[in-house]
């Protein structure tokens, strides 16, 4: 008598299975692909400048982690791809910090296991139309959220977001004018979602949800953008950029500003405009370089804005923003977030071997304690309140919104970046102002010693550029926008990251929920709930 089989019983995933790892080679394999993969997105900013490619652009460090074999599993291929994202991203800080690169690197890479876990859950096969709608939600908010915590100025700074992509294409920074560079970010990592969706659902629904929600947002930015295209005028102001160039002395630096803008004498121009560091001298305490610029303002009719990095008499030394007029010293800014490492060095009795290794200060730089508004004029003695920034402030967009309700006309950065003059950083840096610019609803222009010097528009436009391999003054005609005119952003502030924050913290405590009713014991007989 022939014995049949018993059949098989429907599996059941456990936490324990899912929890499984692959052998090793296949694991780092991943992992080493996630890392390189966290390079892909950086070919969209400048210097390489493919800024259509960050619609696409997370798609293999999404595949990987949706992919991965457990939700662990894709938390460190997250982890891999963020620390490949830093490094490349940021590879030109090499000469000021040396080997905290790598350890900021993994620092902060570690903020995006959180994406990968996200992905992991929401899109991993097979994909239902709810997780898809869920992933185009919460995937986006747990980016933000990641570039949120890491934009903290104790850690840092606000650089490389993924918003900061799409600084050429004013249309899409319509989405700025009312979010912010997060709204951007957000926006990119949506279309990310939807085209990752796209590719591996099976079922036509979940594709249709993804397909219908990339075009929604495409739209948003244009027609956000159409709103604003005639701003309320007010008139125009002459703005003159001054670029001495390389020059390491700073007496030398000093003078050749000067003769720059001694070449402006007899051009309508209503602010002048040198770069970060344009002169050591404490304006307060020498009064030849003082009767320089004094004079250089009677010459040109044109009040100047110098970037001060000197010794002050009380010890320390600060980088100020000095508004100079015929008169002498008007007002001044002293920069109050610094560069870490650059300017100073977190935490020097511990970190402090770092300067001796690379080009990090050698002291710490004094910040300022408030941001205000310099009392400028133009050259018919009208009022031009400036928002004057100095260099690594130009990343915060909550400077520059504080700066346009505080009544800023014109955002002016004043920078230098010759330290990395070869590098994607000069590139990287003045595409901040025309984001700045587009968040505010204000024309912002950047005075760089090195370049790149640039001017853009109430909307980002660039207007003119002199590039890094340029010296001179960059003369340009900025549109005024109405006083008192206000973008959504300028209003509402940080709203988008801090929803972006309140729906990642949601879909945490879900996840924690379940995980704590998957391992509570059960009655004899009590069914298991279903999985999701």
């Amino acid at each position: 008598m022939s014995r049949r089989s018993a059949p098989a019983s429907p599996t059941l995933s456990t936490p324990a299975a899912e929890e499984q790892e692959p052998h090793a080679p296949h694991r780092y394999r991943a992992r080493i692909g996630a890392l390189a993969a966290g390079a892909v997105p950086v070919l969209a900013f400048p210097t390489p400048g493919q800024a259509w490619l960050a619609w696409v652009a997370l798609v293999p460090g999404l595949l990987l982690m949706q992919r991965a074999p457990s939700g662990r599993e894709a938390a460190v291929r997250g982890w891999w791809f963020g620390a490949g994202f830093i490094l490349t991203a940021m590879y030109w800080l090499v000469p000021s910090i040396g080997p905290g690169l790598p350890v900021l690197a993994v620092l902060f890479g570690a903020l995006q296991s959180a994406v990968g876990y996200t992905a992991h859950r929401l899109l991993h096969p097979r994909l239902t139309a709810r997780r898809a709608a869920l992933a185009l939600l919460v995937v986006p908010a747990v980016w933000v959220t990641t570039e949120y915590a890491r934009s903290w100025p104790a850690l840092g700074g606000p650089w490389a977001l993924l918003g900061a992509t799409q600084w050429q294409h004013p249309a899409i920074l319509g989405l700025a004018s009312a979010g912010g560079i997060w709204l951007v970010s957000a926006a990119v990592a949506a279309v990310n979602t939807g085209a990752l969706i796209a590719l591996t659902a099976v079922h036509w629904r979940p594709r249709a949800l993804a397909a219908g929600s990339v075009v929604l947002v495409l739209a948003c930015g244009p027609l956000l953008f159409a709103l604003r295209a005639a701003p309320a005028g007010d008139g125009a102001v002459t703005v003159a950029l001054v670029q001495p160039g390389i020059v390491e002395d700073p007496q030398a630096r000093f003078e050749a500003s000067t003769r720059i803008t001694a070449g402006l004498v007899g051009q309508p121009v209503d602010l002048v405009v040198w770069g970060e560091s344009s002169t050591a001298a404490d304006l307060d305490r020498d009064p030849a370089a003082l009767d320089a610029l004094r004079r250089l303002a009677a010459a040109t009719g044109a009040e100047v804005v110098a970037g001060e990095d000197a010794r002050k008499a009380d010890g320390p030394i600060s980088k100020d923003a000095v508004l100079v007029s015929p008169t002498g010293v008007v007002d001044r800014y002293r920069k109050i977030r610094l560069v870490p490492f650059g300017e100073y060095i977190p935490l020097r009795p511990v970190l402090g071997w770092i300067a001796g290794v690379s080009r990090a200060a050698g002291e710490n730089r004094a910040p300022g304690t408030s941001f205000h508004v310099l009392a400028a004029t133009d050259r018919a003695g009208a009022p031009l309140p400036v928002g004057a920034l100095i260099c690594f402030e130009s990343a915060f967009p909550d400077m520059a919104r504080t700066a346009a309700r505080d009544g800023a006309r014109v955002l002016v950065y004043q920078s230098s970046t010759s330290t990395f003059q070869h590098t994607w950083a000069p590139e990287q840096h003045v595409s901040l102002a025309a984001i700045r610019a587009a968040e505010t609803g204000r024309p912002a222009v950047q005075a760089s010693l090195t370049g790149v010097s640039a001017a853009f528009d109430a909307q980002g436009r660039e207007l003119a550029r002199l590039g890094t391999d340029g010296t001179g003054a960059l003369t340009v005609r900025l549109p005024l926008t109405a006083p008192g005119t206000l973008t959504w952003y300028d209003r509402i502030g940080d709203v988008v990251p801090l929803g972006a924050l309140a729906v990642t913290t949601g879909a945490a405590g879900v996840t924690v929920a379940g995980w704590r009713r998957s391992r509570a014991p059960r009655h004899a007989g009590q069914p298991s709930a279903p999985a999701v």
